[in-house]
């Protein structure tokens, strides 16, 4: 994960990789914003950036640095493998750990999970791809039990030892108290880096203990941004998808083929926003606003997404987005899109 693919929050990386640079990283970091404003992508490029061994400076342009992404330290975190990178995220039993369970029990379905969202996934897509539905995760004690031995040891490879806590507000009472000390005082060349959404549900002895850095909310304007972009295109696709006339369709992907990987990306993930809230007006009332420019688009479309459909819909688009951050062939994955989205809109 570089910083050039998270859109937005420049001022904040700005300022994360000048600290980096003159060498004064504070052990102990939590990142506070919305997983659609990149608090968990920015987590994960930061973390590539203090690795990085021949980190890339830009005399132009609104972003000031990045990894070079190329380096053999790049590319262990960009597949978050890693040695001396620890993750620890909120879990519970599953139909494979139906009891006592812990980080050490998912940490390939978490780094999966990751890769597949690209940093942007959400604590109820997590608990999905989980498949832990309405269960109660948690971070448990002995998952703190874990952090404090693991960051106790020497690093693997002699560089930094990293500890990623996505939300630390799971973190029970034990848990907390557990990793108190090591809070306070960890092992030179450590980074305790946290992400959540808010303090609210934090203990304030976690809270005194490390560095705040707020993202701004970048979400609406986005989505704005996105909307004026994207829905157009949006909308021509979808409907090619309806008659699946194949010339028409291969033009149609030729488009959405020569789209930057970039905005690829982007698309794809205005694509399953518009998914999600047509799901929510269709399933429980909640009018949601396209604002594609087409009325009668906008008042027809979300009829289609159904509880028989909004699965496989998520899925097709979500694996698609995985295939391009991979830089998978984008007429491919977006004619493979095609089949598999037509498929499910019949099933509503």
């Amino acid at each position: 994960m570089q910083f050039k693919d998270i859109v937005g929050q420049r001022d904040v990386i700005n300022r994360l990789t000048e600290i980096i640079d003159s060498g004064r990283v504070s052990h102990a970091q939590l990142l506070l914003g919305d997983e659609r404003d990149g608090s968990l992508a920015l987590a994960w490029a930061y973390m590539q950036y203090l690795c990085c061994s021949n980190r890339v400076h830009h005399a132009e342009g609104d972003l000031r640095a990045d990894s070079c992404g190329e380096c053999p330290e790049c590319k262990k975190i960009a597949q978050l493998m890693h040695p001396d990178l620890h993750l620890i995220f909120p879990n519970a039993t599953t139909d494979r750990v139906k009891s006592n369970p812990s980080c050490a029990e998912f940490q390939q379905e978490f780094r999966d999970f990751l890769l597949s969202q690209q940093g942007l996934g959400s604590l109820d897509a997590w608990y999905a791809h989980l498949g832990i539905d309405n269960k109660q995760a948690m971070i448990r004690e002995l998952d703190a039990a874990h952090i404090v031995q693991t960051l106790g040891m020497k690093s693997y490879e002699g560089g930094w030892r990293m500890l990623l806590v996505w939300r630390p507000s799971k973190m029970n009472n034990a848990a907390a108290n557990e990793l108190l000390k090591t809070l306070e005082e960890p092992l030179p060349r450590t980074l305790i880096l946290m992400v959540d959404e808010d303090t609210e549900d934090m203990l304030p002895t976690i809270i005194s203990r490390v560095q705040i850095v707020r993202l701004k909310a970048e979400s609406t304007d986005r989505r704005r941004e996105n909307a004026a972009l994207f829905a157009p295109l949006l909308v021509e696709w979808l409907r090619m998808l309806f008659k699946l006339r194949m010339k028409d369709l291969s033009a149609q992907v030729e488009k959405l083929a020569a789209l930057g990987r970039e905005q690829q990306k982007q698309f794809l993930g205005y694509a399953l926003e518009v998914m999600q809230e047509c799901f929510m007006q269709s399933a429980a009332g909640q009018r949601c606003n396209l604002g594609s420019g087409d009325e009668k688009f906008d008042a027809m479309f979300p009829n289609m997404i159904t509880v028989n459909n909004i699965e496989l819909i998520n899925d097709a688009l979500n694996e698609a987005l995985f295939a391009v951050g991979r830089n998978a062939y984008g007429k491919i994955v977006f004619m493979e899109l095609s089949f598999r989205i037509s498929k499910a809109l019949k099933k509503r």
